[in-house]
């Protein structure tokens, strides 16, 4: 499999010719070439996560996708006309070459004052995890491939990593990075790279365009 992640917290899974697209919301760059996307899995509502336009993009190169996501977003898809399945924690769905499976439930808590929205975490063939919005953890896998959460307005960079070594992957590397300037990239970098190798993992710090195969 190859991963290319793209900007913020979007992700393409390409295996056997086939592709899966991960959170494609209003930071990422429009996605012109989705040929051959089988699935898109939606972590949550935030738009930063997806947008109607992305999805709309997505599917006229490849009609046939199908797209995943918790409750919220499946209602707000509606109201757009798109059509989404929705998934729980604790559901598995084949899909193409693509094993997905979900977990976790509840976004991270932004402040006391907004609501919290329900959110998923996705485990893909058993090898790469990304959580959306939360620090739930995957009980029970050992994970090759880890999107970290680099920075958001629902997490410091001490519970990033404290995350990040409760999961102890062979691999890391940063998402949800967009509302960072260079500087704190650099930073979040740092301290992500070193809470991975507590755990004897590699840490990749990637940025958008790049590709790791796993």
């Amino acid at each position: 499999m190859r991963l290319t992640k793209l900007e913020h917290a979007a992700l393409i899974v390409e295996h056997s010719g086939e592709r899966l697209i991960i959170d494609p919301g209003k930071f990422t760059t429009p996605i012109t070439d989705a040929a051959g996307t089988v699935a898109v899995v939606i972590t949550h509502l935030h738009d930063d996560h997806w947008t109607p336009d992305q999805l709309a993009r997505i599917a006229a190169d490849s009609p046939d996708v199908r797209r995943f996501g918790p409750a919220g977003v499946v209602r707000a898809a509606a109201e757009a006309g798109i059509d989404v399945e929705e998934v729980a924690a604790g559901d598995e769905v084949e899909v193409g070459p693509f094993r997905l499976r979900f977990f976790g439930g509840r976004h991270a808590q932004i402040h006391s004052s907004i609501p919290v929205i329900d959110n998923l975490g996705v485990l893909v063939n058993e090898s790469l995890y990304y959580a959306g919005d939360s620090f739930a953890v995957p009980e029970g896998v050992t994970v090759d491939v880890l999107a970290a959460p680099a920075g958001a307005p629902w997490m410091k960079i001490a519970e990033a990593m404290d995350y990040v070594m409760e999961v102890a992957p062979r691999r890391a590397f940063p998402t949800h990075e967009m509302l960072l300037s260079r500087a704190g990239k650099d930073l979040s970098n740092a301290r992500l790279g070193w809470a991975t190798e507590q755990g004897g993992g590699t840490y990749l710090p990637l940025e958008p365009g790049d590709t790791v195969d796993f």
